[in-house]
């Protein structure tokens, strides 16, 4: 038949509650929407009226899986409507906090959410009775990830350790002796998830992504840095809005995101990946190229060796920061509130992540905005599907279906924090 829609109901193996439509008339594509049907929870609403320091915390019940990303957004934000600039080890705490977070979220969705589509399973369970040792290996290497927010943090989910302008606590250079230990073996554990990954088959798909990403002069980016594109923009944190809108459409409750100058982007590992490849570490480097990667990619199927690469960036990272480490003379900076308007923008797991706050004289919030990446991201997927579906339409639909699903799983898409099971409906006309 020429003409057919494919609906998707559920969307599964991705966090939060979503669903793929698909029109195909005369063996073209005429219609893709990814939808987002889960409510609205309006958190830019109901930070307003509340302390500025109250706001990290809020804003990291956004998301159980990447809490760290959000905390830090807006902690970056008050500290920049403050006139506050954090440097020395409670930067460097900063950063190994995030490192922790990036490897229990990538790992997460390499082992569990995304390698069973590459290995023809229709979930990790399945995946774990025929590759036991590689699961086995994931969940290890995420709990390495989660035992560095738990130290750092207070606890591995909606850590409480953090304040604008530090830490409530910091350890003693000795108390780090245990989790290095662990790390040193979370690196090898991460080198292997890479060649692992490198094995996979992979479709022949590439596009011309505009990627977007934080750029920061001597490191590869967690906390700061600049907005710069492959295409040439450069702007600071505080002109994202600028550059960057949000519009509404029909079959989504989630925001869609565009260039002001038009057109999609891409953020997230792929884009931090392609602008930031010489900031990553010699080891990363080193084995990126070792199988077969260059410092350009862009066949979004193998973003699942970049989250690897990340992963093993991570670790690396955790441990020279750890080696480096010395305890600070004071656990944080004195906050003196005042009124204006603070921006903060982080790379989330997922990608770049932007806050903005306007705090009255008295440090309450008067208004707030939150572009998450994977609203950033939805335009992208919907062409991704539209190219990647037209030369498949012959397969049969179930297989279809499978390869649809993974284009979508290549973003890891955090809708929310919960997965469902699919209902496919074809309707044949």
């Amino acid at each position: 038949m020429k003409n057919k829609t494919i609906k998707v109901d559920y969307l599964a193996r991705v966090e939060g509650e979503g669903a793929l439509y698909l029109k195909i008339k005369d063996q073209k594509v005429s219609d893709v929407k990814l939808k987002i049907f889960e409510p609205p929870r309006y958190f830019e609403a109901f930070l307003r009226g509340r302390q500025f320091d109250e706001a990290h915390d809020i804003t990291s019940r956004i998301c159980g899986i990447c809490p760290i990303a959000y905390q830090m957004s807006a902690i970056h934000a008050m500290e920049n409507a403050f006139g506050v600039k954090i440097d020395g080890q409670i930067r460097a705490l900063r950063r190994l906090l995030y490192c922790g977070e990036w490897i229990e979220s990538h790992v997460l969705h390499i082992y569990l959410l995304h390698a069973p589509d590459f290995l023809g399973f229709d979930d990790a369970f399945q995946m774990a009775k025929d590759h036991g040792a590689a699961v086995e290996r994931g969940l290890t290497l995420k709990k390495a990830g989660n035992d560095i927010v738990e130290f750092l943090g207070g606890r591995e989910v909606h850590p409480v350790n953090v304040r604008v302008g530090g830490f409530y606590k910091t350890p003693s250079k000795k108390e780090f002796s245990a989790l290095k230990e662990k790390l040193e073996k979370a690196r090898d554990a991460a080198i292997e998830t890479v060649r692992w990954t490198s094995e996979f088959s992979y479709p022949d798909f590439e596009m011309d992504y505009e990627f977007v990403a934080l750029r920061h002069a001597d490191e590869y980016p967690f906390n700061e840095g600049r907005i710069v594109s492959s295409r040439g923009l450069d702007i600071g944190v505080e002109d994202f809005e600028s550059h960057f809108e949000e519009t509404h459409v029909e079959h989504s409750n989630a925001l869609h995101s565009y260039l002001k100058t038009g057109g999609n982007y891409f953020v997230g590992p792929m884009a931090r990946y392609n602008l930031n490849f010489d900031k990553l570490s010699p080891l990363t480097r080193e084995v990126a190229l070792e199988v077969g990667l260059s410092p350009v990619c862009r066949n979004p199927f193998k973003s699942i060796i970049i989250r690897s690469l990340e992963v093993l960036y991570a670790c690396d990272e955790a441990i020279r920061i750890i080696d480096e480490y010395e305890k600070p003379k004071v656990d944080a900076v004195e906050i003196e509130p005042r009124s204006g308007v603070g921006f903060g923008c982080t790379e989330a797991p997922r990608g770049l992540l932007y806050h903005r706050y306007e705090i009255d004289e008295k440090g309450f919030i008067l208004d707030s905005k939150i572009v998450p990446p994977t609203s950033q991201n939805q335009n992208t997927i919907e062409e991704d599907l539209r190219h990647f579906v037209e030369p498949r339409l012959t397969l049969p639909d179930e297989k279809l279906q499978w390869q649809c699903e993974q284009t979508i799983r290549n973003y890891d898409p955090c809708i929310s924090c919960a997965t469902h099971f699919l209902k496919l409906e074809i309707e044949r006309e």
